[in-house]
């Protein structure tokens, strides 16, 4: 391979540098690349609609469930009932969130119960903390969910424009490598590069849809998990008036 790459460059008129040398000798691949270049990004455009799709029917979900399962944890009194309702709300970040800390609400009264029982002296403020715990595991689970397949659209929109320049590179060195002595006029080379300059459009319309839905998508992110948090400072306050007395 290095053998017949020197020889290749060797053969090159002495008018020729080294570089054009190069090109010329990589010539035949240079199509393909453009052509890879071009695929890649459609793919990349394609995956994130796909997401942005998903993501906006997800988010949506998220909120319309959050808000029904609000309206239902302040109208009603009791946490069993609102436990039940909650299980039709399985979409809502905040819906899951207060399952957690039920949960362990349980746990927590029946480790009461049994201490009581056994003459044992139980702790009230650790029960809180545990609670605490749950209800701040579960809103970083829900986040963690809720981010998913988020940074696929970041990542297109900072790559997608620099791939797409990449084969815009490729494609305008081997519209100038196929300039023959007496045709470098604008007739020549202006096809070439007008094809070449389409790697970059094609970039810019894989990236740019992406970074505004990114933005998009995490605006409406911080906004749920903002909700989750002052729900779980809601619950507690809740637990402490009626768990401690």
């Amino acid at each position: 391979m290095a053998n017949s790459l020197v020889l290749a460059l060797c053969a090159q008129t002495s008018s020729d540098s080294f570089m054009i040398g190069l090109i010329k000798w990589i010539n035949p691949i240079l199509e393909p690349v453009v052509v890879v270049v071009l695929v890649l990004l459609l793919v990349m455009s394609a995956a994130c609609w796909g997401i942005i799709y998903y993501k906006w029917r997800t988010l949506r979900h998220a909120q319309e469930q959050s808000i029904e399962f609000l309206e239902t944890f302040w109208s009603s009194k009791r946490l069993d009932a609102i436990y039940s309702a909650s299980e039709q709300l399985q979409k809502s970040p905040i819906s899951l969130v207060f399952r957690a800390g039920y949960v362990e609400l349980g746990k927590l009264k029946k480790t009461q119960a049994e201490g009581e029982l056994g003459g044992a002296m139980y702790d009230a403020m650790g029960g809180i903390e545990n609670v605490q715990r749950s209800l701040r595991r579960a809103s970083l689970s829900e986040l963690t969910t809720m981010e998913g397949l988020v940074p696929f659209l970041a990542t297109t929109g900072s790559s997608a424009p620099f791939i797409g320049l990449f084969g815009t590179v490729v494609g305008i060195m081997k519209a100038f490598v196929e300039i023959r002595p007496g045709t470098a006029t604008l007739e020549a080379v202006g096809p070439g590069i007008s094809h070449a300059l389409i790697a970059t459009a094609v970039g810019l319309f894989a990236a740019i849809p992406a970074v505004m839905a990114y933005n998009y998508f995490i605006r409406r992110i911080k906004v749920l998990y903002s909700e989750m948090d002052v729900f779980s400072s809601d619950f507690l306050n809740i637990v402490k008036r009626h768990f401690l007395k």
